[in-house]
């Protein structure tokens, strides 16, 4: 509960200008700024993401005293749940503009269904049916979260370049660079569509080269010291959560694909006795099919998790259905609580961790690792190696990997390999 210290409005109207601006000030944060016209603006200050930032009330006596304390109060909710109230005043005034647009649109007899919106959508369920759903999901989330909300209702051939700017300037600003340039991408596909469909004449987005700064690129963290690589072993091996979890945390380093494969995978894509798992195109990164030899230190844990899950769909079902996977974060939950953080050690470090010490301990060919990683990997004339490629040399790669594995679990001397195999 704020404290107040403007005991009525009398004292506002009473209130004198001075040859500078001057503050009447309420209490936790809300104030009066006196101009020196005479002009008496609200402001509330608050603190937000590590930032000061003003926010302007109204002008007194147009609001009241009361009605000021009643917007600050809100405005106090807002920040103490994460939320900035310029952002909510933003997105209010975004939504009514797209209301008035929408009757304007109505009035003039125009259609609605070139609106942005509808045209992004109808963009999505045709060129992104067929991606990974985590991919998918991402992408259709973007746009209801970070463009809809401004730009949904507005004719896609309406739309200017400084328009979708600010649209992004809004991601921008709460430090996901990254996604910003995500979202210009997405937009320019939905433009460069309602082009191709006759709704457009130009796309916007591709004027703004250069107007958001350069997306960082980071890499997820891995371990890929042989010595600290043994120490996650051993703690994957104690960890006594849920089962599942457990399993492909274990799995996770000796088959080195990316989380979600690991975490949708199906029964039906293992052969156990051949010791191979077919990932579907739909699933993979390059949407070509991948081939992954299985050491006998996987077989031996699949067959192991078979009682549990196998009678399902999915290897690694949900701790809440088992007609679901296991969620995005579960692996990476249990590594937290092992103790490593997001700086040391994630799912996707498993990569990394293969691939450093496969070429530089063991000594592997990189093409080799390469086409293991699900890399885009060409022969010297040009041409892709197809699933089956260098099957032999990556399924004894497989298992040379898992029993090094094992030998640094069991704390093996580590060599370095000076020389080159498979």
């Amino acid at each position: 509960m704020a404290r107040y210290l403007i005991p009525a409005d009398t004292t506002i109207r009473n209130a004198k200008s001075r040859p500078s601006p001057w503050r009447m000030p309420d209490g936790d944060g809300l104030y009066l700024l006196i101009r020196p016209d005479g002009a008496k603006w609200w402001r509330f200050d608050y603190s937000i993401g590590g930032r000061r930032k003003t926010l302007s009330m109204g002008t007194y006596p147009d609001t009241g005293l009361k009605a000021a304390r009643a917007q600050a109060d809100e405005a106090r909710a807002q920040v103490a749940a994460g939320t900035d109230p310029s952002d909510v005043r933003k997105e209010a005034k975004a939504q009514q503009a797209q209301l008035l647009d929408v009757k304007r649109r109505i009035e003039q007899g125009l259609p609605l269904e070139d609106s942005f919106e509808e045209v992004a959508r109808e963009w999505f369920g045709r060129h992104c049916s067929g991606l990974a759903p985590s991919h998918s999901e991402k992408i259709i989330r973007r746009f209801e979260r970070d463009i809809f909300p401004w730009l949904g209702t507005r004719p896609v051939n309406e739309i200017s370049a400084p328009e979708l700017l600010a649209v992004l300037r809004r991601i921008e600003e709460r430090g996901a660079v990254d996604t910003a340039h995500r979202a210009k991408q997405n937009c320019g596909q939905v433009f460069r569509f309602a082009i191709a469909t006759g709704r457009g004449s130009r796309d916007p987005s591709a004027d703004l080269r250069g107007a958001l700064p350069p997306a960082r690129k980071t890499h997820l963290a891995a371990i890929t010291d042989p010595k600290e690589i043994a120490v996650l072993l051993r703690a994957i091996d104690a960890y006594r959560g849920f089962y599942p979890v457990r399993a492909a945390l274990k799995l996770a380093p000796l088959v080195f694909v990316r989380p979600g494969e690991l975490r949708l995978a199906e029964w039906s894509e293992f052969d156990l006795d051949a010791a191979t798992w077919s990932i579907p195109a739909v699933r993979m990164k390059l949407r070509e099919p991948h081939l992954v030899p299985l050491a006998r230190q996987a077989v031996d844990i699949l067959r192991e998790l078979h009682p549990l899950s196998g009678g399902g769909r999915f290897v690694f079902p949900g701790g809440r259905t088992p007609e679901k996977a296991l969620s995005n974060n579960a692996m990476l939950v249990a590594l937290r609580r092992m103790g490593y953080t997001n700086d040391e050690m994630t799912p996707h470090g498993f990569r990394a961790m293969a691939r450093t010490v496969l070429d530089e301990v063991l000594g592997v060919r990189p093409d080799i690792i390469e086409h293991q990683l699900a890399h885009a990997v060409r022969d010297p004339l040009g041409r892709a190696y197809n699933r089956t490629s260098h099957l032999p040399e990556r399924r004894e790669m497989m298992q040379r990997w898992a029993d090094y594995l094992d030998e640094l679990k069991a704390g093996a001397k580590v060599l370095r390999f000076p020389g080159r195999t498979a």
